[in-house]
């Protein structure tokens, strides 16, 4: 389905978008970024917080270090700063770029099985298709970002994929 080298470009593709995130939220206030935008995790800075806490479990959940503390129910209020959530962010995409970095095609292959608090089940599904999850997640949020960055009256950043650069 997928190979080791799209997980890589899509790790990077995450770190560029995250970083493009980051310098077109600079002109916002702090305020800005954690007022109650109405979406599903409410602020700018509560959905950054979501994501940065799914990427973790997945991790974690693909053998690539351990789980952030607290469930979904508490993963929008994990960093209470732009400053805070910028330098847990890179820490969280150095750590994906390492584990796709690692990755063999034959890592893809077979199934994963795992706990999931929020549904209160046990899961087993193939592991493919759960890596492009992950992107997939990333994206979709993402998105509600650069939605609220724009009604904020910031100019949202280029996402298109074909313009990753092809800094490694």
């Amino acid at each position: 389905m997928i190979t080791a080298a799209y997980a890589q470009t899509m790790a990077r593709y995450n770190r560029w978008q995250n970083q493009q995130l980051a310098d077109c939220m600079a002109p916002l206030p702090d305020a800005a970024l954690t007022q109650d935008r109405g979406a599903f995790f409410g602020s700018i800075l509560g959905t950054l917080c979501h994501l940065w806490w799914g990427d973790g479990m997945w991790l974690s959940r693909f053998g690539a270090g351990d789980p952030p503390g607290g469930g979904i129910d508490h993963s929008t209020d994990l960093f209470s700063s732009r400053s805070d959530w910028q330098v847990a962010r890179a820490k969280m995409d150095a750590r994906i770029m390492a584990w796709a970095d690692g990755l063999l095609d034959a890592d893809l292959a077979g199934d994963l099985t795992w706990y999931s608090a929020a549904a209160e089940a046990e899961f087993t599904q193939p592991v493919a298709p759960l890596v492009v999850h992950v992107f997939n997640h990333q994206t979709h949020h993402r998105g509600q970002v650069h939605k609220m960055l724009t009604e904020a009256g910031v100019k949202a950043p280029v996402s298109d994929l074909p313009f990753l650069p092809e800094v490694p």
